[in-house]
């Protein structure tokens, strides 16, 4: 319920102030007007020159006049007449307006002077304008284009502000409101949806669904160019050997690498890791010669402590005797 709310507002918002023109001064015009619009219409040059007047549709008479007189106007509660220009503006239109109608034109002795005919189509607006964008399994692009209300829409493609081409469609897909595109083609596709009262429009900016363009060489000298999905790229493997940008050829749709790489990638060595090593080396090093030393001063001192006491000893062992 809460949808169909919002699409009769939608409506609303359309046909609002949605005014179109007619010229039925030809005999057999063909004339449109917007459901909830209002329509002008030009029925003649001046009729306040013409003895007598009505226009009429299949089954009800519906302005009648003489010269500037009018003496009668069945839709008089939406509709304006000016003798002078000729024209009837009729508002607020609905179904029933559509119809075929007859003006006939008499002179002061009351005889048929002039007639003609004129066919009023009635259509409601479209609302708006939506596409669904859909990868296909080898990187095409379906797009397909739908219209909210309206009637009788009909449509039209650009990418880029262009007229689709032959060669950025698939075999077999006709510019309906669904196209086809191959893998390759990238910009902006555009919908254009129109009826004889209105015109709508949605735009989907086109990618490459996942593939990517390689251009490299295999470990057996193989050289690679072609379009793979990068998820599942086993061909070339290196990042540096990958190309994942591609440029446009106008017209026609298709894409060039913009960059080749097929060397290995260098190898490159640390320095920084290097050197903090050698720092570690040259600290452990001098703790080591550190610690040696250490150790030979107190074995050095131990020994000199001995000497002493042992000189002592025999000093003593001398006086005694």
């Amino acid at each position: 319920m809460k949808a169909v709310v919002v699409l009769l507002v939608m409506l609303v918002r359309v046909t609002h102030g949605v005014e179109t023109h007619c010229d039925g001064r030809k005999d057999g015009a063909l004339c449109y007007g917007a459901l909830g619009g209002s329509l002008v219409l030009q029925l003649m040059d001046d009729a306040s020159e013409i003895p007598r007047y009505e226009w009429k549709n299949e089954t009800t008479k519906i302005l009648l006049g003489r010269n500037s007189t009018i003496i009668r106007n069945n839709i008089e509660q939406r509709s304006v007449f000016t003798p002078t220009t000729g024209t009837f503006k009729i508002s607020n239109l609905n179904r029933n307006d559509g119809s075929n109608y007859t003006l006939r034109l008499y002179d002061e002795e009351n005889r048929l002077s002039g007639s003609r005919t004129l066919t009023l189509s009635i259509q409601a607006p479209l609302a708006s304008v939506q596409l669904k964008h859909d990868c296909l399994s080898l990187g095409e692009k379906r797009v397909s284009c739908s219209v909210n209300g309206g009637d009788g829409p009909q449509y039209r493609w650009t990418l880029d502000g262009r007229t689709l081409t032959e060669d950025e469609l698939l075999p077999g897909s006709h510019e309906t409101n669904s196209v086809t595109l191959k893998l390759q083609v990238l910009g902006q596709l555009v919908c254009w949806a129109h009826n004889q009262v209105s015109n709508v429009s949605d735009s989907v900016e086109l990618t490459t669904c996942g593939f990517i363009f390689i251009n490299c060489t295999s470990s057996n000298g193989t050289e690679i160019s072609q379009w793979v999905h990068e998820a599942s790229n086993t061909l070339c493997v290196t990042p540096t050997t990958v190309s994942t940008s591609v440029g446009k050829e106008t017209g026609t749709g298709s894409v060039t690498p913009s960059n080749d790489v097929t060397a290995d990638p260098p190898v490159v060595t640390d320095s920084a890791d290097d050197r903090s090593l050698l720092v570690c080396g040259l600290q452990a090093m001098v703790g080591f010669f550190s610690v040696l030393v250490i150790f030979i001063y107190f074995i050095w001192k131990k020994n000199k402590y001995k000497k002493k006491e042992d000189s002592s000893q025999v000093d003593e062992a001398s006086t005694s005797l």
